[in-house]
Order: structure tokens, then C-alpha cells, then sequence
């Protein structure tokens, strides 16, 4: 009869919820490189503000100024938003590892509970063996019995 592993629908479900935090990882990754995009075209846009300020007219200064500001503060802003989506990329990446280690107590149980197996299947194996083996001991000791009748 071959290993059946009874704990085997939960193992097989704990590995679907990691497959799942698997992929809100990704997506949370996959925000906070678009929050850092956007800082990055932010910063951009504040080089390019400042290049075109000095070569501007000087009746234009207070636009550009205000734009600055407004350009910084919406750094801030681009900022705290990353801070946030990096807080919850910890939070789900913290998830993914209790997941992860929830998997591997279950496979490390299976792997136990197979070891346990394959040595009751061989105690099991060795006495049949002996069984045999008594068996024939005394067919043969009958047989030289009945040679020496």
C-alpha cells in the first residue's frame, strides 16, 4: 500500500495561500515601483523647471517659483505615498514568510510522517522474511526427517 499523507489537503491549501501572498507581494512591489516612477518624473520635472527658470524672462520668475513649490510639494507628497507603499510591501512580505514557514512545518511533517512509513514497511518486510524463513527451516528439517526414515 503506498504513503497516503493524511494531512495532504491541508498541506495543498497552505500552498495555495502562499502562491496567493506570492502574487500580493508582486503587486505590492509592483506599486511602490510606480510610486518610485513618479518620483523619479517629479524630480525630472523640477530639473528641467529650474534649467528653464534661468533662462526665462524675468517678468515669469514668481510663475516659475510657484511652480516650484508646487512641484515640491507634490514630492512630498510622491514621497509619503512610496513610505506607505513600502510599509505595505514589509507587511505583506512579513505575511509571505509566515506562509511560507507554515508550508514548510506541514512538509517537514510529511517528510517525517514518510519516514516513519518506509521503517514500518520494512519492519513489516524483514518478518515476513522471517516468516519464510522459519517456514522453510522447518519444511527442510521435515524433509531430511522423512530421508531418514
Amino acid at each position: 500500500m503506498p504513503f497516503v499523507y493524511r494531512l495532504q489537503k491541508v498541506l495543498d491549501f497552505r500552498i495555495r495561500e502562499k502562491e496567493k501572498q506570492l502574487l500580493v507581494v508582486q503587486e505590492a512591489q509592483q506599486r511602490v515601483a510606480e510610486a518610485e516612477d513618479a518620483i523619479a518624473k517629479n524630480n525630472e520635472e523640477i530639473e528641467i523647471t529650474i534649467q528653464n527658470k534661468r533662462v526665462a524672462d524675468f517678468k515669469l520668475m514668481e510663475y516659475y517659483d510657484k511652480y516650484l513649490h508646487h512641484l515640491w510639494d507634490k514630492a512630498e507628497e510622491l514621497e509619503a505615498h512610496r513610505q506607505e507603499m513600502q510599509k505595505k510591501l514589509d507587511e505583506e512580505l512579513l505575511n509571505l514568510a509566515h506562509a511560507e514557514q507554515k508550508v514548510k512545518v506541514l512538509e517537514k511533517h510529511k517528510e517525517h510522517q514518510k519516514e516513519e512509513y518506509d521503517y514500518e514497511q520494512k519492519k513489516i518486510e524483514l518478518k515476513q522474511f522471517s516468516e519464510i524463513g522459519v517456514q522453510r527451516y522447518y519444511q527442510n528439517k521435515q524433509e531430511k526427517a522423512a530421508e531418514g526414515n
